[in-house]
């Protein structure tokens, strides 16, 4: 995360220390984030890892527990808090996100809106776009939600740029002080087109609006209402596709059925010049993976108009 403290911005040249949260990185769909401290100790199926063995390593560092097996120790990025935070809600993940960052214009210095604080996740990625000058301030209408969410923000270092809110925008709107102030308004509202004037109120001249439907019936009806004070509606549907790669040996199929790519030991020999050489050359296949992450929501951008 980005942390107000210079000294620990760098991660490249941080070093853990005592009372850290980091990421425990076991592979691709196995993490989890743990706090760092002295004298405590983790036991996974590779074995037992201390805490105090991870004191003084850099963040990335590979560490090995009491029978050989490893584990990797890695900075909570926001897009690695994304994959590891307690859902509380449904949460956007970082193809929504980067989408939504892009679209809204967000830079460092940005004051960001955002009603539907939720599990946070898009909330610590608004934070790190607007370090470290600006500020997101975030509303819920669930008070122990909202208290969980800034007991995390805390914990990741984010207090200083994130300011939760325990408020009903549906039906009040967002504070007066914030109008003409906002540089960008997100909404993830069950019934978003009761927020809108209020929304207006609250942008900058051209500034952004975006609005997180599941429902298509959702942004017919904040479109309707949007035509009255903004300009260059547009709605999109981020949908992300993962490829598998694989390398192995083909083989053709029984009965001249389709080749089969086996895993495969490459076993190498020695050429006739002394050099190393492998036995056989592996293929490589790549496929689209079974498990796609199919719909998620609508994202309707618009630009406050002139008037």
């Amino acid at each position: 995360m980005f942390s107000s403290d210079p000294s620990k911005r760098n991660t490249f040249q941080r070093r853990i220390c005592d009372g850290d949260l980091l990421i425990l990185y076991e592979r691709h769909d196995n993490m989890k984030a743990i706090k760092v401290k002295q004298g405590s100790e983790f036991q996974n199926r590779y074995g037992l890892f201390k805490h105090s063995d991870w004191i003084g390593k850099p963040f990335g560092s590979k560490v090995f527990s009491n029978k050989g097996g490893f584990v990797h120790l890695l900075f909570p990025t926001p897009e690695l808090w994304t994959l590891v935070l307690s859902h509380r809600t449904q949460i956007l993940y970082l193809a929504d996100i980067s989408f939504v960052i892009s679209y809204l214009e967000i830079v460092p210095g940005c004051v960001v809106l955002e009603s539907g604080t939720g599990s946070g996740s898009l909330t610590t990625s608004l934070a790190r776009a607007v370090a470290p000058s600006g500020h997101v301030y975030t509303f819920d209408f669930h008070e122990p939600r909202a208290a969980l969410a800034r007991e995390d923000f805390n914990t990741n270092g984010l207090g200083s740029l994130i300011t939760v809110s325990v408020r009903d925008i549906q039906g009040e709107g967002f504070p007066d002080e914030f109008c003409r102030v906002a540089d960008s308004v997100f909404l993830d509202l069950p019934q978003p087109w009761l927020a809108l004037p209020s929304a207006a109120k609250m942008l900058k001249h051209d500034g952004v609006l975006c609005s997180f439907s599941p429902c298509i019936e959702q942004v017919q009806r904040c479109c309707e209402i949007l035509h009255s004070n903004f300009t260059d509606l547009r709605t999109f549907e981020v949908l992300l596709r993962t490829y598998e790669i694989r390398e192995g040996r083909m083989e053709v199929g029984r009965n001249g059925g389709p080749a089969v790519l086996k895993p495969h030991k490459k076993r190498q020999h020695l050429s006739s010049e002394g050099e190393c050489e492998d036995d056989e050359r592996a293929s490589v296949m790549v496929k689209p993976c079974n498990e796609a992450r199919g719909h998620t929501g609508y994202l309707t951008f618009a630009r406050l108009a002139f008037t």
